[in-house]
């Protein structure tokens, strides 16, 4: 195909069923892309910004055309020149040639077609041959055949998912640690419990800390849990599940191939009509992610409670100084990283909004909205694992608790009056509390005046420390 030459910069001409278009001679993409890239202008973002996915696409045709030589459907030679230009992409180049708006129209296929010009293109170069020169490797024609956006879009969304999901079951874990060794570390020192931010019965800061990471821990387990259902996928069911265009021994291969590049254990979707529309697994993601962020969004707040003050608040534990918190009020702290979180959890409490109206969305054989389901999900897993890897590094790790006001806060409490229900009955132990609130004494002072119980007996039954462990102690976990 022969280059042309418009305002000075060099261009080849394509063309395709609407009719011809100049595309930038010094691109892999070719006309589908360059009329994606003026008609979707609405995010400024890219399908680069998720590296995660491009490598997946490449993944899945790599996959694709390994099936297609294995079955005789394709030459060996364009074979080997795609599967190389996959590699590629795959290790990390060519991803600047993946431009399309995040929120594109047409189900993926946009990006579907991006992906087949890209490799069609950077195949051609390896076989020696010029860009666009589609009579040796056709971006329909050879990457893509025996596929459609249809199935292979969902494809790589899902394996792009497992991809980012990877490091945000890692940070999960590590937060969970780093509230264990908080945990740990003041598994002795007590303060007061509270519900519905009132003064409640002593607990430890360490069964405070620990909860928090029992919280990470079952969330952990819960992201693990999605891998197997990411990984039933729809290959060789081309456009609405019928398998039109497919050789009917792809299905079976592409996906054995795919199993075994990514190492995952991959199957075909039983019902391949079902599974064009079915959005479960999206549904799945969402929400396991939206109860790590409540999860983490609880932490966040709690922590910013009991870090207020220092003189007109809590007071209970001190938080890292990372910004000076006022333009105009010398010396004021505030928690600026807890703040941050919570931002992040805003944040993917809508991601779950939109993921559930896209996925609501689908209509007879496909749903279209695939693409603002996996740019939402991965964005929010994204902003999610970076959020967690900063509340640890910059709070967490550097948390600070004040063990004597806490203890002070723990046997001032009137609630602790409850520890006499067994022994004086509960109209008593409410009095005995009633007064101790009013009076600014403590209980064990009160019941001491009010009460026949012997002096060692108001000591056991008030001792901080053993009313937080009636259940045994809980915030120690050794691994």
């Amino acid at each position: 195909m022969n280059a042309a030459h418009t305002a000075g910069k060099a261009t080849r001409l394509e063309h395709d069923c609407i009719g011809e278009l100049e595309v930038p001679a010094d691109v892999y993409w070719g006309i589908h892309t360059q009329r994606a890239i003026g008609n979707f202008t609405v995010s400024g973002l890219a399908d680069w910004t998720h590296p995660q996915m491009v490598r997946a696409y490449a993944t899945v045709k790599r996959a694709c055309a390994e099936a297609n030589e294995e079955l005789g459907l394709l030459d060996h030679d364009k074979a080997r020149a795609i599967i190389a230009a996959c590699q590629e992409i795959e290790g990390g180049r060519l991803l600047d040639q993946f431009p399309v708006d995040v929120l594109q129209g047409g189900a993926g296929t946009s990006t579907n077609m991006n992906a087949n010009e890209v490799i069609a293109n950077r195949a051609l170069e390896i076989a020696g041959h010029q860009r666009g020169d589609y009579r040796h490797i056709h971006p329909n024609d050879d990457v893509n055949r025996s596929q459609s956006t249809n199935d292979t879009y969902p494809a790589a969304c899902k394996l792009a998912i497992i991809d980012a999901l990877g490091p945000l079951a890692q940070e999960t874990k590590k937060l969970a640690r780093a509230f264990h060794d908080l945990a740990d570390r003041h598994a002795d020192d007590v303060t007061i419990g509270r519900t519905q931010l009132q003064d409640a019965v002593p607990m430890t800061y360490g069964q405070e800390f620990h909860a928090f990471a029992s919280f990470l821990k079952a969330d952990t387990a819960a992201l693990e849990r999605l891998v197997p259902q990411l990984t039933t996928l729809n290959l060789g069911a081309t456009a609405i599940g019928t398998g039109i265009c497919a050789d009917t021994r792809f299905r079976a291969a592409a996906t054995e191939h795919l199993a075994r590049i990514t190492g995952l254990p991959i199957t075909a979707a039983p019902d391949p009509i079902a599974a064009m529309t079915d959005m479960s697994a999206y549904i799945a993601v969402s929400q396991t992610v939206k109860n790590l962020a409540i999860h983490l969004k609880k932490a966040a707040d709690d922590l910013r409670l009991l870090n207020s003050g220092p003189h007109d608040g809590f007071n209970d534990l001190n938080v890292p100084a990372r910004q000076a918190g006022s333009s105009i009020m010398p010396g004021k702290v505030n928690p600026v990283i807890p703040e941050s979180v919570n931002q992040v959890c805003f944040r993917v409490f809508g991601m779950d909004t939109t993921v559930t109206w896209a996925a609501s969305e689908g209509q007879l054989q496909l749903n279209a909205f695939d693409p603002v389901i996996s740019h939402e999900l991965l964005k929010g897993i994204e902003l999610l694992t970076n959020a967690m890897r900063m509340f640890r590094e910059r709070c967490v790790e550097g948390i600070t608790i004040n063990a004597a006001l806490g203890r002070r806060y723990a046997e001032s409490s009137p609630s602790i009056a409850a520890a006499l229900n067994a022994s004086i009955g509960y109209e008593r132990a409410a009095d005995i509390a009633k007064e101790a609130s009013v009076s600014g004494r403590t209980v064990r002072e009160v019941a001491a005046e009010r009460t026949d119980l012997p002096a060692e007996e108001l000591d056991r039954l008030l001792n901080t420390t053993a009313l937080a462990r009636t259940l045994g102690q809980t915030c120690r976990e050794r691994e």
